[in-house]
């Protein structure tokens, strides 16, 4: 019986790629950092989806309600993915985002205190987040807080929020602020006194100022 022949591959026409898939991207930051240096673009939205309420929560108890807030969300990612390859603990991915966002809230009061240009806005104006805004329309107490801390200077203001507003820990207030925690302990203390004093203006506070409690 003949042998037959194996087929020729025709000439002339490329050889077949292997197709490449990507796999999930792990829970882990370690992986995410990782999947985020390697160019996936899938990690850029995973960055994003991870962290966006984290991010958008710093800069809103900084901040206040404030129309910014969007914009500044955007230019945290950006300065993130842009500079992700300088990160050098992955798993501190999480504290290098509010290092950013914390950056960009103080330098957004700056900007303001500079200009001696200070908005407040309505909750209409504010960035639809459920996890970020509350659920019913700011309090008096809220906007009077806010009020008071425009008048803080930007490190002591930074401070208090991350402190007495978002309810971090010492540690992490410093961390993010980029300080020791000597120097962080000393703005609080600055802060709150300025707060107390300021907010005997606003009869809404009246209540937390009887109680002499550290923060609103």
């Amino acid at each position: 019986m003949p042998s037959r022949s194996k087929p020729r591959p025709l000439q002339g026409l490329p050889s077949p790629r292997p197709q490449v898939v990507e796999l999930p991207i792990p829970d882990s930051d370690a992986a995410l950092v990782a999947a985020l240096c390697a160019g996936r673009h899938d990690a850029r939205r995973a960055l994003f989806v991870r962290y966006a309420d984290d991010v958008q929560r710093v800069l809103y108890r900084v901040l206040g309600p404030d129309g910014e807030i969007a914009d500044l969300m955007q230019d945290v990612f950006v300065v993130a993915l842009s500079s992700i390859g300088q990160l050098r603990d992955p798993s501190a991915l999480r504290s290098w985002l509010t290092g950013i966002a914390v950056h960009k809230a103080r330098k957004c009061i700056l900007r303001r205190q500079r200009w001696r240009f200070i908005q407040l806005f309505s909750p209409s104006d504010l960035p639809e987040r459920e996890a970020v805004l509350p659920s019913a329309e700011i309090s008096e107490a809220l906007r009077c807080t806010y009020a008071v801390l425009d008048q803080l200077p930007a490190d002591e203001r930074v401070a208090f929020a991350l402190r007495y507003i978002d309810g971090a820990e010492l540690t992490a207030v410093a961390a993010a602020c980029g300080v020791s925690l000597a120097t962080i302990k000393r703005r609080l203390t600055r802060a709150q006194r300025s707060f107390a004093l300021l907010a005997q203006k606003h009869e809404v506070l009246d209540e937390w100022l009887q109680r002499g409690d550290s923060a609103p």
